[in-house]
């Protein structure tokens, strides 16, 4: 059992007393607890038992309970709330905007046990005459709701991407002698993933035959076309049956959008899947450049390659540094070295450490006094670690006029500077355009961070006018965040293509709290496959020499 796994014990006992209005003191205690496991930077696993208890944060009620966990895997005391607890109250926990307490209330007071009977109180106006739930309060419940219902059953991308070798294996060695092939939104590389498209060269009768026997699969919809299956992880499967003939051409289709597929065939009538071997041969017998399928999204796309080859497929090894990255000077897990030499392990030429800044009180975001002890520790390293270079900057936090957190003789001291939202999200979109623009004016914002704000399948982020945003990002040469965390994924690829137009530099980041975020770079590199990003597009494709030039460039520009 790893430190999250420990530390998600004891927020959920914290969370389950507090809805049974249990000691409020020890529910304190174990929610501190649980804070304070998951940003240790040993596991606890691995820790001798006499060694626990000297732990700061660590008492010895919680020492104890960590020892249990260890040991059992399991502690009593939170096993017997969840067991008089309603499974629908349980799930009330998913629903940001209503913590313990007011579960509490919904449950013991208003006597509601599921989120689809909350829902139904919120739309009948019931949930405001309680104390502690106002009208707004009340809508951003109703708006929550939906959303997370809508979002039940769907999966990040990079979620099912860590589960496809093993659904990979599975559908082999059930169909060995049929071809399979992974059709779909997976192909597609979109963020979110509904269902799992796969194409099998056999019948539907012998799919559902061959299915009927496996556990934890079931068949919840049946129609001429497909069978879905829904696993017992949450994932459904849309298994296609085919032939040999036909199978080209199903897996094609459903590889690009419908709106994609439907011009395709309109066009090209006369393309005869059943003699393709590759979907290379579909373009050929089209008279097209090749089309990847991250890209079959647009009519605009099939137009585009009648004039010429797309651009080449931005690579993850055309990334040449790490942008955005935390230390555990604010909320990172390791010290900047020790993140330097990772990303130059990983052959990266540089390394810019962004940590939260002040107003991130909750995330040790950093006082003026610490930035400049920060800024002498990184030109020690550098001087240490050179050629590679670690670059100085900040996460400033975007306030609620808009400005940034530091006075001007601060920021000025940055090689660059990332502008981010991180608090009152919930704002209108005149609220948060006023913040963002005026963010985006500010001479010493380099980067504008992960725009909307948005955690897919979690927040939906605040609304925002994307174009209007990029035009002040081309006026004011403000490079615009592909943030590649795979819950964020923000900017949407949807709007890329006018950033691009517009001749705005984007830059995928991996807002790295750790080394192993590092990796995140993937999911925003495809990403950019999908927007027709290119190298020389993208702020952390650039080379060393090629990234100072264009800071002093910038600053030069701006006068700062």
């Amino acid at each position: 059992m790893d430190n999250n796994q420990i530390s998600g014990s004891f927020s959920l006992l914290a969370k389950l007393m507090d809805i049974h209005n249990e000691n409020g003191f020890k529910a304190k205690s174990y929610a501190a607890a649980a804070f304070t496991i998951e940003k240790l930077p040993m596991q606890l696993s691995e820790t001798p038992t006499e060694k626990l208890f000297g732990i700061k944060g660590i008492g010895e009620s919680t020492g104890k309970k960590v020892i249990e966990l260890l040991s059992t895997g399991e502690l009593k005391v939170l096993n017997e709330l969840i067991e008089k607890t309603p499974p629908g109250v349980m799930e009330m926990l998913n629903i940001k905007g209503i913590g313990p307490k007011k579960i509490s209330t919904i449950w013991k007071e208003m006597e509601i046990e599921s989120i689809g009977e909350l829902l139904y109180a919120c739309k009948e106006n019931r949930l405001k005459l309680y104390k502690g739930f106002g009208e707004k309060t009340q809508q951003n419940v109703i708006e929550t709701i939906e959303f997370y219902l809508k979002s039940k059953g769907s999966f990040l991308f990079s979620q099912v991407e860590i589960m496809n070798e093993g659904i990979k294996s599975f559908f082999i060695k059930l169909f060995s002698d049929n071809k399979i092939a992974f059709t779909g939104a997976y192909k597609r590389q979109l963020e979110i993933i509904h269902e799992l498209e796969i194409v099998i060269d056999s019948t539907l009768l012998n799919i559902e035959n061959i299915l009927a026997s496996v556990e934890d699969f079931e068949l919840v919809e049946k129609n001429d076309a497909s069978l879905l299956y829904r696993a017992s992880v949450g994932l459904k499967f849309r298994l296609y049956g085919s032939d040999s003939k036909t199978m080209m051409e199903l897996v094609f289709m459903k590889g690009c959008s419908m709106e994609f597929a439907q011009k395709f065939s309109q066009l090209f009538p006369s393309v005869d899947y059943s003699s393709c071997v590759h979907e290379e041969d579909i373009f050929k017998q089209a008279g097209l450049h090749y089309i990847p399928a991250c890209q079959r999204e647009t009519i605009a796309v099939i137009e585009n390659t009648r004039m010429g080859a797309l651009p080449p497929l931005l690579k993850i090894t055309d990334i040449k540094g790490i942008i955005h990255s935390h230390s555990n000077w604010s909320d990172g897990s390791c010290t900047i070295e020790e993140m330097a030499k990772m990303a130059i392990a990983k052959g990266f030429e540089y390394l810019v450490i962004s940590d939260h800044s002040k107003s991130a009180f909750y995330a040790k975001g950093l006082e003026v006094e610490r930035i400049f002890a920060q800024h002498d520790y990184i030109n020690e390293l550098n001087s240490q670690l050179s050629p590679f270079k670690i670059f100085k900057s900040i996460e400033s936090d975007i306030l609620n006029d808009g400005s940034l957190d530091y006075a001007d003789n601060v920021l000025a001291t940055f090689d660059l500077v990332i502008a981010s939202i991180h608090s009152n999200l919930k704002m209108n979109e005149e609220k948060a355009m006023f913040r963002l623009m005026n963010a985006i004016e500010n001479p010493y914002t380099t980067i504008l961070g992960h725009m909307t704000g948005r955690l897919l399948l979690s927040r939906k982020g605040y609304p925002v006018d994307h174009k209007r945003i990029i035009d002040a990002c081309a006026a004011n040469q403000v490079v615009i965040e592909l943030n590649a965390n795979p819950s964020r994924l923000d900017i949407d690829w949807r709007h890329m293509d006018y950033a691009l137009e517009k001749n705005v530099l984007l830059s995928i980041d991996p807002d790295a709290h750790s080394p192993e975020g590092f990796d995140d770079i993937k999911y925003g590199v495809l990403v950019g496959q999908k927007a027709m990003l290119t190298k020389e597009r993208n702020l952390s494709s650039f080379g060393l020499k090629e990234l100072e030039t264009y800071l002093l460039n910038r600053k030069q520009l701006k006068h700062i």
